[in-house]
């Protein structure tokens, strides 16, 4: 990578050779280009990401519905939910929502992440969740990364995709958007 872009891809010997002056990071597990999640406004518009101050009130799960329509929301309080959403969002291996977004401050929210953004058509089935994998629907992936592709990828601590739908998200190491490195499970 250089910045926010892949200069090179292939496996970790031919990138060696080619860039023996390259920084090299490794983590357990398979490289994938990234989980897209298809109910972006769902969870960033239709829903709201407690703060940790206030679990002990809201708890910890997004509220939507009733519970939401029961908080006094304004600007500063729906773009601090979408930032704790789009974080919950990254430590899941998600590096692009698809869907188009109404409410201002979750657009800057999105935007200053850097995470992708992708269209739609109309709205998905299954059911909204910070892991695509718990969705209930067949999980989406952008293209593989390739030379001068967007520097976005997630890692996961699994042997192979078929233990990845397996374990899910939750099984996310790193995600890389927009060439940094925005999550990493200690």
């Amino acid at each position: 990578m250089r910045g926010e872009w892949v200069i090179d891809a292939g496996s970790l010997d031919e990138l060696a050779a080619a860039h023996p002056l390259a920084r090299v990071r490794q983590w357990p597990g398979i490289l994938t280009s990234g989980l897209v999640n298809l109910h972006g406004p769902e969870l960033l518009e239709q829903a709201y990401h407690p703060d940790p101050r206030e679990a002990d009130e809201l708890g910890i799960e997004p509220l939507t519905g009733d519970a939401l329509a029961a908080l006094a929301m304004d600007e500063a309080r729906w773009g601090a939910s979408a930032r704790r959403g789009l974080q919950r969002m990254l430590a899941r291996g998600t590096v692009a929502v698809a869907g188009t977004f109404s409410n201002r401050a979750v657009v800057t929210a999105v935007r200053r992440s850097g995470i992708g953004v992708v269209g739609r058509l109309g709205v998905p089935g299954g059911v909204p969740s910070l892991d695509p994998f718990e969705a209930g629907l067949q999980v989406e992936f952008p293209p593989p990364r390739e030379s001068g592709s967007a520097a976005r990828f997630a890692v996961f601590d699994v042997r192979d995709e078929a233990e990845l739908a397996e374990r899910g998200g939750g099984s996310c190491v790193v995600t890389v958007v927009a060439g940094r490195l925005v999550y990493r499970r200690r």
